[in-house]
């Protein structure tokens, strides 16, 4: 039998239940709304699935940081989740904490930006305007180099996710920035603007 596919409440509901942490939640926000972004920007189909697998990548993070992206399959399966969507959830920690290499385009996309996301977000706290609506690419690429700046920003993982994808690194900033801005309110990053 088929496995119901989770909706976007019921992967919110579950990772306000093991998240309460509130830059966890809006991390996980934010790469919810990037997922849908390239989802529309590649034209796929199932916009609700990219945007559950984005919202539940991080679900055990917080309660079971040295278990993360081995706990979450025992979670999401005891949820009845289907095994694509614990798939992908696992493959965004290939290298860091998962052997569950990224294969679907999905995947790619959620490996390539959960870093990314991390790093726009430092860039924008420094910025006079602490502002995403104002961000460029440059911006951020001006940051990138500094190896001192969000140093656990794993910037090799960013740089192969966008290989992966077989796209430039400055596009894949500038489409993540464009999806994060689409909830600057909500991740409190509209700034002073």
């Amino acid at each position: 039998m088929e496995k119901k596919k989770p909706t976007r409440e019921e992967a919110l509901a579950l990772l306000q239940k093991y998240n309460q942490n509130d830059a966890l939640i809006k991390h996980a926000l934010a790469v919810e709304t990037v997922m849908a972004h390239f989802a529309k920007k590649f034209g796929e189909a199932d916009l609700e699935k990219w945007r559950v697998v984005g919202l539940a990548h991080d679900l055990d993070y917080e309660k079971y940081p040295g278990e993360h992206c081995r706990k979450v399959r025992e979670i999401l399966m005891e949820e009845g989740w289907p095994e694509d969507y614990i798939r992908a959830v696992q493959s965004h920690g290939w290298k860091l904490c998962s052997d569950v290499e990224p294969q679907e385009r999905m995947e790619k996309v959620l490996y390539t930006i959960d870093e990314l996301t991390g790093l726009i977000v430092a860039t924008i706290l420094l910025r006079p305007s602490r502002s995403i609506m104002d961000l460029t690419a440059k911006s951020v690429m001006k940051k990138w180099k500094q190896k001192g700046f969000a140093a656990g920003v794993k910037r090799e993982i960013i740089e192969e996710g966008a290989q992966l994808l077989g796209m430039d690194l400055t596009e894949v900033i500038e489409e993540t920035i464009r999806g994060m801005q689409s909830v600057a309110e909500e991740l409190g990053l509209r700034g002073d603007l």
